[in-house]
């Protein structure tokens, strides 16, 4: 059974593109994700996030504003209100 607030999941696949250290820029969106605090598995192409709608695309937003200093990329966003949990 889900809480009262609105759960919604998200899938965040970041791609540094010309990227002087690619392992280090996607290391670093991993540990900004982790800090988040919301529910996340972790994958070898993607991470699936589940939580708060707004903590979600707070963390968007802080992924973009953190790694726009650092380096071009490319971030495939997918984000349901099916959160996949029983009502």
């Amino acid at each position: 059974m889900c809480s009262m607030e609105k759960i919604a999941s998200c899938e965040i696949s970041y791609i540094p593109i010309m990227s002087e250290n690619y392992i280090d820029d996607v290391n670093r969106v991993i540990d900004i994700i982790k800090s988040c605090e919301l529910e996340c598995n972790i994958g070898i192409l993607s991470t699936t996030i589940r939580g708060n709608k707004d903590r979600i695309f707070s963390l968007i937003k802080e992924i973009y504003d953190t790694m726009d200093e650092v380096t071009s990329f490319t971030i495939d966003i997918k984000i349901s209100n099916i959160c996949g949990c029983n009502k």
